[in-house]
């Protein structure tokens, strides 16, 4: 997905909350901020994939405040809330393929822009339901593949991946896919290890980058590889969203995500936080 007029001002929001979560330093955040918005001038350009502005963004964050993960204090939040809020919402969802996809989708609600009372009552509310609604098709899918590749969104989400993961491994080898270094508060397999969630995380593979989504062309040759290699890929969140859609549409990648901006949401075609099951 290209980037849009909208986006600059996004980019520019997220670059001052990334700086201010980095350091306390007041004059080191200022300094933090001009350069982020400086990479965001230079490289925000039509035609371009939000991602391709947002990495570069955040690793002058890194290297200006020398904090390299500067959404730690927040995803040790998000997993402490997240695990609570799926410990009273799992028993809702009865084991099969399209109600792990729902609790699964119900995760990708959670993150640091929402207050967590919101999460709450998002998450205790009736079941969500689909926009795109693809979600009929995810299980003769997997059932048909040898190799699944679970793309992981958010830290917090995991928990609510976990149903749905395992049981895609009843059928198909299926590798958990997280972030090789922190980006925003995206899953790495230290935030697996802080969640206490390695056994049932099973095999897990990074994509050998710090980017939100993946670009291929940054991604390490074992990611890239397994992309090749596998039958089905199933992606959760925007970020795989804007870095994937324009893959030759072949039925092979899944999209599940909840459409939190404008642009999304219109090159989608469904209003603005819509949930979407959308095979690719």
């Amino acid at each position: 997905m290209r980037i849009s007029d909208e986006c600059h001002d996004c980019l520019t929001k997220l670059a001052h909350q990334a700086s201010a979560f980095a350091t306390a330093d007041a004059a080191l955040c200022e300094d933090s901020r001009r350069a982020a918005e400086k990479v965001i001038n230079e490289k925000l350009k039509p035609g371009v994939v939000s991602i391709e502005v947002a990495a570069p963004m955040h690793q002058v964050i890194k290297h200006v405040t020398g904090n390299q993960d500067p959404y730690r204090k927040f995803k040790d939040i998000e997993i402490d809330e997240a695990r609570k809020l799926f410990s009273m919402v799992r028993g809702s969802y009865r084991e099969d393929f399209v109600e792990y996809l729902r609790l699964a989708a119900m995760g990708n609600a959670i993150d640091f822009f929402r207050p967590i009372g919101e999460l709450r009552k998002e998450a205790c509310k009736n079941r969500l339901e689909f926009t795109i609604d693809d979600s009929r098709l995810l299980e003769g899918k997997v059932k048909n593949s040898r190799l699944v590749l679970y793309l992981a969104d958010n830290t917090g989400e995991a928990f609510f991946d976990m149903p749905l993961l395992n049981l895609m491994r009843r059928y198909a080898r299926t590798i958990y896919v997280v972030k090789e270094l922190p980006v925003q508060n995206d899953i790495t397999i230290a935030d697996i290890r802080k969640a206490g969630l390695q056994k049932e995380a099973g095999q897990v593979m990074t994509t050998g980058t710090a980017t939100p989504g993946v670009l291929l062309t940054l991604a390490s040759d074992e990611f890239k590889k397994a992309f090749e290699e596998a039958d089905f890929i199933f992606t959760k969140g925007m970020g795989y969203y804007e870095a994937l859609d324009e893959q030759e549409p072949r039925g092979r990648i899944f999209f599940c995500l909840k459409a939190k901006c404008g642009p999304v949401a219109r090159s989608l075609g469904v209003p603005l936080n819509s949930y979407v099951a959308k095979l690719h």
